[in-house]
């Protein structure tokens, strides 16, 4: 590559000079090459230890000039190919140009010149601009694709300098982290090693720190552990590596790949060693992390954050965090974890003012919002700057037409009279009860059941004034009344101050009345339902009336949904949880429905409208709990397992039991998955789901140790699962909320934990109270680090039981052993998950649908097919390959979608390497008929298909047409179901029921081969012979057996009638059929004589043009002979059928044939030129009438299993056994799934 001319002062140290002009000099590195010696090692080694390793290539290209010592580097190469050309460029176009100067300067400015104008030219296509990755790192990211091999979509995202412990001793190298891949290089006196993991691979990746290996970072994958250390910055390699993983985990469990976030923001000066790759990760992890914090929606993003203080007028106190800005928020949080938290909502924003600095109030700046509340902030560093920042901001909020009056020290964004605003996109402070006009959606006219538009529990409830509730009334007004203090201190909606004293409010319980509305606020769902006004109403419009599984399923649960309550003992609340289910399965079909959400959502409607219930799912499924309702509950088997290594931690001697019971698994899934709704009388529940809006995960999982931590005694002394579960049920059935001012509700767990002496009660406050006493050391980051932890380990294991499922709906008869199978599926799924990493112009019906049964879940496509195909097939046939491969995919593609999944390849591979000769001959015999080989590539297997519907049994003919037939119902019904929503699993049923009819098929069972296809049959046997050690025997053997088989052919003519022929036009027929009898006895020439075979065709061949099986430069292995007219020897006439010398003898002829082929002009062919096995270059009503070959001509499998049993060399070669073990081994180092490394000294040592 070309170089920006840099000054080299030695140019001769660690460099050798190869050649030499009066202005420029090429020189190879020491240690490259030949030779080298000791010099040599030690400059490879220094060139990896020391970081030229990114820069050094083995070539470089320097100019200078007669009288100076200063040279220049204008070029450098990774081989000498490379350099060898640009020093042919420099050669040819600079040096006659160069000697016309008098002055070196002059000479060295013009070079200079050309190399950056040659490189600009090269770098104008390559990144749009602004967004360029530093030189050096672009070499770093040539220099990794070199070196293992990736291809250019292989983007890296970082490389570090670290060790690699192999054995007891550390390799010093470095570590490219890549998009897809982690990839580590080193070079050391002569020892070598290179390895790659993919990161789907990566079962667990932790920092840790041993007395064996000083601070490391474990990489663990099914079949190694390895540990790199000696960072220069752990904590930054450990935390990239993390979000790589992650990423991959992603796309394993919803097949999204890694996408450039175009819409952050972008740094004005890019950092010297940073890509833009880097940059954009790590601004991914901030928004999250900032959304996860402020619970806000997952499009915002972070603009940017800066220190600064906060007056909080509730205790008179300047307050010290950070500010984050983002498009539609301003936020707050206290260095305090407690201290206080805020978050403004830019369209709450009336005024953005800069009041006068002080000494004790350092550039403070004030915002006041709509409901009156004034916020100052103070000790902002670019006072400016920000509001400069927040008025763009505010000028892009929705619902704001903006006029700002910016004077002296003030920066001020008036607001118009409230009125107006449009009425849709005002939006007013929460209400203070949930019952406001805003919150309730339109009422549907398709819907005969009105929609609920204030909390099912206040439609329901027997309106009991408070005092005739006594204590629990009382009670109640207390609390009613502790909140009202508190938003009249703290402020009440959106912009309320939340401090430690908002969430001992919580603890203590919400009031009834205003559960709906904090409920809202705190999960950030507000937020979302203000922003998207009408919304819900359009999704239960549009979802209305739609049937998918997801409905299905619903339908199925409604009754189900807290049936002991009175609001869904009726159809109000059963059409309004319908409806929020239904909606949020069409707003998300990945998630659709899953078990849990109907008891979740029946909660949510009864403190809240049908809106606000509706976004408070939202929150739920796609931010508070992530991925616990998709089809396989990842998110909940996460948090177990985080609730399990908990368990380790701080209960370690019931942790023992309780894994040797095996009980945590069935207890905690429901715990987690309903937020103890299912398990716990709902009046207590309720107080946990409190809250979990406020604090999040992390009190589900304190109240779980709390749980088994009261029962520690009684579960240790349990000796079964249904024992400990018997304890834990009786526990939380007899938690109770005495406060609750609702009549009881019976819980039905009851029923089964009725005993002769009811446990004692346990408060649901007092339960808390020790959750929060015991167990509150939890942290958000550290959950999310563990989150982290066993998300691995959980995707992993279910890709894991996928696999085993996979293989276990292989059928027995397949032959391949499970290890076999197994090591199959890998090298498969790595190949669908190939074409995601680089494959950006594939199908989008690639792409994986969680959803599917595991077997449909990967497949391949034909081109994919084809490279698997080239790599494993024990019938290699050269050139001629990929041909067989698109057969055989059609073959397996029987359902004519394009893609065929892992059970369909491994039929494919078993009938090549499995059975005995007979049925491998049958799959090769099934490979040259349709739907295999199709019309394009041999266009009288119309005709074949057409006499073998008149003429044969009707038998033969009719599986042909019935799985034609049967494979386009399958397509419509596949095209249906993925427009919908998750497949009919019947569907699925009926195609194995179908495939199990299908096996029964006998040798009888299949169709004649007419002559077209019996030539392609001995053309592919030719190409599979052609390297093997008894080449010359199968010659020989196939050219006796393809004699005799044309000899049955034309005997077997006589005895078939020719009713299709009569019909036919005379003169065509004995012309054609002359001719095709000519070129039958030239047809075993090659097979006899190998040298037939360097023959190339003539450039003009329009057989090269027309047949699907050659590719351009492919020399023709067979004789399609084109032949001119008839000669006049009469049918079938036995003089034709020559015997094998004289074939061999003959070369002249077949030598004439195929030169003369590419003679010929292409309008003379559809007059009187045959193409066998070609189409011609005429009109297909031409080309159907008059048949290039004989469609009388036929032959069986029979006669062919027959001849081919005569040759013993021919049976020999299939029934010769290949271990498919090594080429999968092969496969996977092509795919870099495992690494390779070697104590050997390479020939050259990549620079």
């Amino acid at each position: 590559m070309w170089l920006g001319p840099e000054e080299v002062l030695v140019a001769n140290a660690l460099w050798v000079t190869e050649r030499a002009n009066p202005f420029f000099v090429l020189q190879r590195r020491r240690g490259h090459g030949k030779g080298g010696g000791l010099t040599g090692l030690l400059v490879g080694t220094l060139d990896v230890v020391l970081d030229s390793s990114a820069r050094v290539a083995p070539y470089r290209i320097l100019h200078q000039t007669q009288d100076s010592q200063v040279y220049w580097t204008v070029a450098c190469g990774s081989s000498r190919k490379e350099i060898t050309k640009h020093w042919e460029w420099l050669e040819n176009n600079l040096l006659q140009t160069l000697s016309i100067f008098d002055s070196e300067e002059d000479i060295t400015t013009f070079v200079k010149g050309k190399i950056h104008g040659i490189i600009a030219e090269e770098n104008k296509n390559l990144q749009p601009q602004g967004d360029e990755d530093p030189g050096k790192f672009k070499e770093a990211e040539l220099k990794m694709r070199k070196q293992f091999g990736m291809p250019d979509g292989e983007k890296l995202v970082n490389y570090y300098s670290c060790s690699f412990w192999k054995g007891r001793v550390p390799r010093q190298g470095w570590l490219y982290l890549t998009v897809n891949h982690l990839c580590f290089y080193s070079f050391l006196l002569g020892k070598e090693v290179s390895l790659v993991v993919q990161w789907v691979d990566v079962t667990r990746l932790e920092k840790n720190a041993t007395l064996l290996f000083p601070e490391s970072i474990r990489v663990d994958t099914r079949d190694q552990e390895l540990f790199f250390s000696m960072f220069l910055n752990i904590g930054e390699t450990f935390k990239l590596m993390e979000q790589l993983a992650n990423l991959a985990m992603r796309q394993l469990l919803d097949s999204e790949g890694f996408l450039e976030d175009k819409a952050l923001p972008r740094p004005i000066r890019p950092h010297k060693n940073i890509s833009a790759l880097k940059r954009d990760l790590d601004a991914r992890a901030k928004n999250e992390c900032y959304r996860a914090t402020f619970r806000l929606p997952k499009d915002e993003r972070l603009d940017g954050h800066t220190g600064c203080t906060l007056w909080t007028p509730f205790n008179k106190l300047h307050i010290p965090g950070q500010m984050f800005i983002s498009n539609n928020y301003i936020c707050f949080a206290s260095k305090e974890e407690d201290a206080c938290r805020l978050i403004i909502p830019l369209r709450e924003v009336t005024i953005v003012e800069k009041a006068d600095s002080s000494s004790v109030l350092p550039s403070p700046l004030s915002i006041s919002t709509k409901s009156k509340m004034t916020f100052l902030f103070a000790n902002l560093k670019d006072r400016d700057f920000l509001v400069q920042r927040i008025s763009d901001f505010l000028q892009k909020t929705p619902s704001k037409q903006l006029g700002g009056n910016t004077g002296g020290t003030k920066a001020s964004v008036s607001d118009p009279a409230p009125e107006s605003l449009p009425a849709s996109q005002e939006a007013p402070e929460p209400p203070t009860s949930p019952s406001s006009p805003l919150s309730s959606p339109p009422s549907f006219s398709t819907q005969e059941v009105p929609t609920t538009s204030q909390g099912l529990l206040k439609v329901f409830q027997k309106n009991s004034p408070m005092e005739d509730l006594g204590a629990k009334g009382a009670k109640e007004k207390m609390k009613e009344e502790s909140w009202r203090i508190h938003f009249f201190e703290y402020g009440r909606g959106m912009c309320m101050y939340r401090t430690a004293k908002t969430r001992e409010l919580v603890l203590k319980g919400i009031p009834e009345s205003l559960r709906g509305e904090l409920w809202l606020l705190f999960s950030g769902a507000w937020n979302e339902m203000v922003t998207h006004p009408g919304y819900y109403a359009e999704l239960v419009e549009e979802s209305m009336g739609k049937y998918s599984l997801a409905t299905e399923e619903i339908e199925r649960d409604l009754h189900r949904s807290m049936p002991e309550h009175p609001a869904f003992q009726n159809e109000l609340g059963i059409a309004a949880l319908r409806r929020v289910l239904t909606a949020y399965a069409f707003r998300n079909p990945t998630i659709g429905y899953c078990q849990a959400m109907n008891i979740v959502t029946s909660v949510l409607l009864l403190y809240g409208s049908e809106e606000e219930a509706f976004w408070l799912l939202v929150a739920l499924c796609e931010r508070m709990l992530p991925d616990y309702y998709n089809t396989r509950v990842v998110g909940a088997l996460v948090d177990q397992g985080i609730f399990e290594e908990l368990t380790r931690d701080i209960l370690p001697r019931l942790s023992e039991k309780m894994q040797e019971l095996g009980v945590i698994s069935s207890i905690s899934l429901s715990w987690f998955l309903t937020l103890f709704l299912s398990v716990m009388p709902f009046e207590s529940a309720v107080v946990i789901v409190d809250c979990f809006f406020y604090e999040g995960i992390k009190v589900i999982l304190q109240v779980a140790l709390a749980v088994l931590d009261a029962n520690m005694d009684q579960l240790l002394d349990c000796s079964d699962e249904g024992e400990a579960m018997t304890v834990l049920g009786r526990y939380l059935d007899n938690v109770v909320n005495k406060q609750s001012i609702s009549p009881p509700i019976p819980h039905l767990h009851a029923l089964l934990t009725s005993g002769d002496d009811p446990p004692a009660e346990v408060d649901i406050f007092d339960l808390l109270k020790v959750s929060y006493e015991k167990f509150s050391s939890l942290r958000a980051d550290d959950i999310e680090q563990m989150r982290f932890k066993q998300r691995l380990k959980v995707i992993q294991s279910l890709e894991d039981t996928a696999k085993r499922s996979v293989v276990r709906a292989i059928p027995g008869d397949i032959g391949f052993s499970i290890e076999e199978l197994e090591d199959l599926y890998m090298v498969f799924k790595a190949k669908h998950l190939a074409s995601q990493y680089w494959g950006g112009s594939r199908s989008a019906a690639i792409h994986r649908d969680p959803s599917l049964p595991y077997l449909e879940q990967y497949r391949i496509d034909a081109s994919q097919f084809r490279e698997l195909f080239a790599s494993l097939t024990p019938w290699a046939c050269g050139s001629h390959t990929p041909v067989l491969a698109g057969r055989m995919f059609r073959l397996l593609d029987q359902n004519k979608d394009s893609l065929i999944n892992f059970k369909e390849f491994v039929t494919g591979m078993s009938g090549m390497y499995h059975g005995d000769l007979t049925e491998k001959l049958k799959a090769l015999y099934k490979l040259h008929l349709p739907p295999a080989l199709i019309p394009e590539e041999a266009e009288s297997a119309l005709e074949a298909t057409h006499y073998f519907t008149e003429d044969s049994p009707s038998e033969e003919a009719l599986p042909q047409e019935q799985q034609e037939g049967s494979g386009n119902e399958d397509v419509q019904e596949r095209r249906e179901e993925k427009g919908t929503s998750p497949p009919d699993y019947r569907h699925y049923l009926r195609i194995w029921a179908k495939e199990k009819e299908a096996q029964k098929e006998t040798i009888k069972d299949l169709p004649k081969m007419n002559q077209e296809q019996f030539i392609e049959l001995c053309k592919t046997l030719y190409n599979m012979f052609s390297e093997d050690p008894m080449e010359q025997d199968l010659y020989h053997a196939i050219a006796t057996v393809a004699s005799l088989l044309l000899r049955i052919g034309e005997v077997g003519k006589k005895f078939s009638t020719r009713t299709a022929k009569k019909s036919r036009d005379g003169a065509h027929s004995r012309d054609h059929n002359s001719a095709t009898e000519e070129d039958e006895p030239l047809i075993p020439k090659p097979h006899q004589d190998p040298t037939g075979e360097c023959q190339p065709p003539a450039s003009g061949d329009p057989q090269a043009k027309a047949s699907g099986d050659t590719h351009p430069g492919k020399a023709l292995q067979d004789s399609h002979v084109i032949a001119e007219g008839g000669s006049g020897e009469g049918r079938g006439s036995p003089s034709l059928l020559l015997s094998d010398d004289e074939t061999k003898d003959d070369m002249s002829m077949s030598s004439y044939s195929v030169v003369s082929t590419g003679s010929l002009q292409c309008e003379d062919l559809t007059d009187d030129t045959v193409l066998v096995g070609g189409e011609a270059c005429s009109s297909a009503a031409t080309s159907r009438v008059g048949g290039a070959v004989d469609t009388d001509w036929c032959i069986s499998f029979e006669q062919i299993l027959a001849s081919i049993l005569t040759e013993s060399v021919l049976v020999n070669f299939f029934e010769k056994r290949v271990d498919i073990g090594l080429k999968i081994k092969d496969q996977k180092k092509a795919e870099r799934q495992f690494s390779t490394s070697s104590d050997h000294e390479p020939p050259g040592v990549l620079g």
